[in-house]
């Protein structure tokens, strides 16, 4: 099935923790040792900043009043900027996906608390597949009978990770950042871009490899996660330029935003030039399901008719999942 790619949109709440921030809570850490390490400088966080200073998120139940922007204020932000960048108001959407690897509530879904937000009565649900649950969605839909779907559909991934993080370990501080990401999709009306080869796998004998218990605090493997999110993202590239790579079309890369080294890891392999890398994580760190998504609104106007998107998640799960994004003139 073809879709096609309306309008995105980001948000990324106003607090800031920067490396002098978490060198200040005096966990062992430093500005250089996190920048040497992960080359992330800041990231943005929906808890209020003298909360985490004065608790480090020792007790997880707490964090709850400390949120500032829950994932309906976020994921509506993002909604809203889609929705403008497509021409469209929002009684044009006919069904909302969300997914997250933070939801705020058990239930509802956190897609029933956005379309709340827009003021929209359309089916919702909430696909979650970690930090890849913005392509989940993406690939559910393209596995859908066209007939069967509304001419608009809006997918949300509101990611708000830093509630869940211990801040007095100072390996996961350092990682995390809250955002929020949107898009609207038609598989009957041409849009700006198509989406095109969109997959999702899943090793599910490794789930315990990065896990967010319920009440209690973020925890991976670091070093086998990286190796595998390395790993995965090569061979998802290596997948869509053979599939689909012009030479007459630059083909761009936005990976999953875990770490700048992890990044730069892939693009090395790759051959992966500088100036076709696009990536946030170094100012706002890893933001989760929302995370490559938010780097392609934020060049949203920079995309020509004539650029391929390479876009790559990896995830708790494990999961691994990707796209290729074809700009272009309108059918």
């Amino acid at each position: 099935m073809t879709l096609w790619l309306h309008g995105i949109g980001h948000f990324h709440p106003e607090n800031e923790i920067t490396n002098q921030f978490l060198e200040d809570l005096d966990i062992g850490t430093s500005d250089a040792w996190i920048v040497e390490r992960v080359g992330i400088r800041s990231r943005r966080t929906a808890l209020d900043l003298d909360y985490i200073r004065e608790t480090r998120n020792r007790d997880l139940r707490a964090a709850v009043d400390a949120n500032t922007c829950p994932n309906e204020v976020m994921g509506g932000n993002a909604a809203e900027m889609a929705l403008e960048r497509a021409g469209l108001t929002a009684d044009a959407i006919g069904m909302v996906f969300c997914g997250s690897s933070a939801p705020d509530f058990l239930s509802p879904a956190d897609a029933c608390t956005i379309a709340h937000r827009l003021q929209i009565d359309v089916p919702c649900w909430d696909v979650n597949s970690a930090c890849t649950s913005f392509l989940a969605q993406i690939r559910m839909l393209s596995m859908m009978d066209p007939d069967r779907l509304p001419t608009y559909v809006l997918v949300v991934a509101p990611d708000s990770l830093t509630k869940t993080v211990d801040y007095s370990d100072r390996a996961a501080s350092v990682l995390w950042g809250d955002a929020a990401a949107a898009a609207v999709l038609s598989s009957k009306v041409p849009g700006r871009a198509q989406i095109l080869g969109a997959s999702l796998n899943s090793r599910p004998t490794a789930f315990k490899k990065v896990v967010v218990p319920r009440e209690r605090h973020f925890s991976q493997e670091g070093r086998t996660v990286q190796a595998f999110a390395i790993r995965e993202t090569g061979k998802e590239y290596a997948r869509i330029h053979e599939q689909f790579s012009d030479e007459n079309r630059p083909l761009h890369f936005i990976g999953h935003q875990a770490n700048l080294r992890m990044l730069e890891n892939v693009c090395k392999r790759c051959d992966i030039p500088p100036e076709r890398h696009h990536m946030n994580v170094e100012w706002f760190g890893n933001t989760g399901a929302a995370s490559s998504a938010s780097v392609l609104s934020q060049n949203w106007e920079k995309w020509e008719s004539r650029d391929d998107i390479a876009v790559i998640g990896v995830g708790a799960g494990l999961t691994w999942a990707s796209y290729m994004l074809r700009f272009g003139e309108e059918e």
